[in-house]
């Protein structure tokens, strides 16, 4: 995590799925990707038969929806949305209690083992500042899925070719990778992003981010 030299002087949002070694990195606020939320919370509500868990899943596409109609949502609109959530993991709370200490064997050690459905209530209340940073904090996304979707291609080398032969070769590839990526963003195509590449020639966004 540490190789690329990026996180551990980012000092910006760090949108992810909640690994927890992300967390080391204490100079950056976090976000969590609500789109990794809004999949366990499918499966508590399909499997577990939670309704907490169908609340919480329609009050996030609520918010999501409500912040890109209008990016700069008011506090008092942000306290409404806030309040929903308690209020849902309240219910959850009733719904789907910790596992009863009383249930402990004698001389067992650490935390009691939770359903899947109650470990992530308990992260959704834990981490409730990082859940709603997208609502909070303008130009936070509702999910990291950008990220995912960089990274796709390295893991669909992976599985067809197994690995690189060197690790030149997968630097070279991830840089690669990393310029078309930038150059997309930006909207510039892949096909001109590589003629000029080939011809010895960045874009122009490159050459006014080194004058900047």
């Amino acid at each position: 995590m540490d190789e690329a030299g990026i996180l551990p002087h980012f000092t910006g949002v760090l949108c992810h799925d909640h690994w927890k070694p992300y967390y080391q990195y204490t100079q950056c606020q976090h976000a969590l990707c609500n789109a990794h939320h809004i999949r366990e919370l499918e499966r508590a509500r399909e499997q577990d038969g939670m309704q907490w868990a169908k609340d919480m899943q329609g009050l996030l596409k609520e918010i999501n929806k409500a912040q890109i109609d209008n990016p700069d949502l008011d506090k008092g609109a942000k306290q409404k949305y806030s309040e929903k959530y308690q209020k849902i993991l309240a219910q959850g709370d009733a719904k789907c209690p910790p596992p009863d200490k009383s249930s402990r064997i004698k001389g067992q050690r650490g935390r009691l083992k939770r359903t899947k459905s109650r470990a992530l209530l308990e992260r959704l209340r834990d981490y409730q500042d990082d859940v709603l940073r997208f609502m909070m904090s303008t130009g936070v996304p509702f999910t990291n899925n950008q990220g995912e979707n960089d990274i796709r291609m390295t893991k669909v080398h992976q599985k067809i070719s197994g690995c690189f032969r060197s690790k030149q070769g997968a630097e070279m590839f991830c840089l690669l990778r990393s310029y078309l990526s930038t150059c997309r963003k930006q909207y510039v195509s892949a096909s001109l992003a590589l003629e000029l590449l080939f011809k010895n020639q960045l874009p122009d966004i490159f050459i006014e981010d080194e004058a900047e």
